[in-house]
C-alpha cells in the first residue's frame, strides 16, 4: 500500500515509476472511495488510517452444509480461512465483530458452534506458538 500527499505528488507519477521498475510487475491502483480503500482483505479508512477486515460486496454466507456428504476437511476449510485471517491480523478491536460474522455464517450452514470454537482455539494456539518462537 502506498499512501502519499497529493499536494506533493500525483498518483499517475507514482504509477509510471513503479510500472517501470520491472517489466513483469504492474501496479493496478485502487483509489479511495467513501474515505476508505479496500485492498486484498483489508479496508483502510483514509481519515484515521484505521484498518478493518474487508469482504467483497459479492461475498455470501454460504459454505458446505455441515450435514453434507463431504470430508470434514472440506467442511471446515472456509472457517479455517476466516478464523486464520481474523487471528493473524492485529485488529483486536475488530476481532469481536469478525467473530460474530463467522458465527453467523456457521449458523446459516448448520455448522456446530462447539466445533467452530474448537477451530478458533486451535488456530489461536498455533498462531501464538508461532509468534513466541
Amino acid at each position: 500500500m502506498i499512501i502519499f500527499d497529493t499536494t506533493k505528488i500525483d498518483s499517475h507519477t507514482i504509477n509510471v515509476y513503479i510500472n517501470n521498475i520491472h517489466n513483469n510487475l504492474k501496479l493496478n491502483p485502487t483509489y479511495e472511495e467513501h474515505d476508505s480503500i479496500d485492498y486484498i482483505d483489508v479496508t483502510t479508512e483514509t481519515q484515521k488510517l484505521e484498518v478493518d477486515i474487508y469482504m467483497k460486496p459479492t461475498t455470501t454466507d454460504t459454505t458446505i452444509k455441515f450435514m453434507s456428504n463431504h470430508p470434514i476437511e472440506q467442511k471446515t476449510a472456509a472457517y479455517r480461512f476466516h478464523i486464520t485471517r481474523m487471528q493473524s491480523l492485529t485488529l483486536d478491536q475488530k476481532k469481536k465483530k469478525e467473530w460474530q460474522t463467522i458465527e453467523s455464517i456457521a449458523r446459516n450452514n448448520s455448522f456446530p458452534q462447539h466445533l467452530l470454537q474448537k477451530l478458533n482455539r486451535q488456530i489461536h494456539n498455533k498462531i501464538d506458538h508461532t509468534h513466541t518462537q
